[in-house]
């Protein structure tokens, strides 16, 4: 069903390009951003959605047919499904903003993270008593609840932080979930879905994928490495979306408290295009890539060589 869901994903994905076109459902690039991302401007955004889609509609006649696996694959969807909505509330806010010229551009963060804790929540509710403990024994019913809670979140922003480039973080995603693709069916459908995607994302890209994609990606990553492999194992294989995010918080911290910025930009992937580093976003594509492999590689080391 991967094959399916990939050329699936590839139509609908080619059916929502054509239609944002024809809408101009395009996005707008920051001004302070990488100069060379400045042709980008207008080009369709929310990409998320239709792969997406695509994922959803393959696995639920496979579960409800008992041949998508149990109770964890329908727990690892739902939260991804449900990721995927708050993140397509802000994909919607900024479509709409650029449409109009007015309303709001996104969700806040005081309203966002919220939503996202009540999601990951409930996930780790269900999921806790269902989790691999490959590495390490369970720290206790209620620990492990607020350590799969923050897992979750911080999964999702994680993966939303890595997006910007073309390519990058559905390339990172595919590569992070390789080993469990065996064992996750919804990790599968995810994988073959972002294949789709990428015919129309690599670059110069078609489609940027948004928010509603993002999140969907780190549920399912969380979702995947709590249920079938270790929660301790994701930051390894994910260690790009980790070292994005961190870069965040740090130039933050360090702007608020000292003045001063201790990357170009950030996230970091931002920081290597910056004229006074140079890499092209390609190469800083391929690289992040590679390091991913790398990562992910290891991690399967550690599961013991298991697909």
């Amino acid at each position: 069903m991967m094959v399916v869901t990939a050329i699936l994903s590839w139509f609908l994905v080619g059916l929502f390009v054509r239609v944002s076109r024809a809408r101009g459902w395009g996005q707008k690039v920051r001004v302070d951003g990488p100069q060379t991302h400045l042709v980008k401007e207008g080009t369709p955004t929310a990409g998320g959605v239709p792969f997406v889609l695509a994922m959803a509609l393959v696995f639920f006649p496979l579960y409800l047919t008992g041949h998508a696996g149990g109770p964890r694959e329908l727990i690892i969807m739902l939260a991804a499904l449900a990721m995927g909505v708050i993140g397509g509330i802000d994909d919607l806010l900024k479509i709409r903003s650029r449409m109009t010229g007015r309303g709001r551009t996104e969700l806040l963060a005081r309203e966002k993270f919220p939503l996202q804790f009540v999601v990951s929540l409930a996930f780790a509710y269900f999921a806790a008593p269902l989790a691999s403990h490959e590495l390490l024994p369970s720290l206790g019913p209620v620990a492990d609840v607020i350590l799969l809670t923050l897992v979750m979140v911080g999964s999702v922003n994680a993966f939303n932080f890595t997006d910007g480039l073309d390519g990058l973080l559905g390339g990172v995603a595919i590569i992070v979930l390789l080993p469990l693709l065996a064992l996750s069916p919804v990790s599968a459908l995810l994988s073959a879905a972002l294949l789709g995607f990428l015919w129309f994302n690599a670059h110069p890209a078609r489609v940027f994928m948004g928010d509603m994609g993002s999140h969907a990606i780190g549920a399912v990553a969380a979702g995947a490495y709590v249920l079938y492999a270790d929660v301790w194992l994701l930051p390894l294989a994910a260690i790009i979306p980790v070292v994005a995010v961190l870069s965040v918080v740090i130039q933050v911290v360090s702007f608020k408290t000292r003045g001063k910025r201790v990357f170009k930009m950030s996230p970091i992937q931002h920081h290597f295009e910056h004229a006074d580093v140079g890499w092209p976003e390609t190469h800083v594509t391929m690289r992040f890539w590679v390091i991913t492999a790398v990562a992910t590689a290891a991690t399967w080391w550690i599961l013991g060589g298991r697909p």
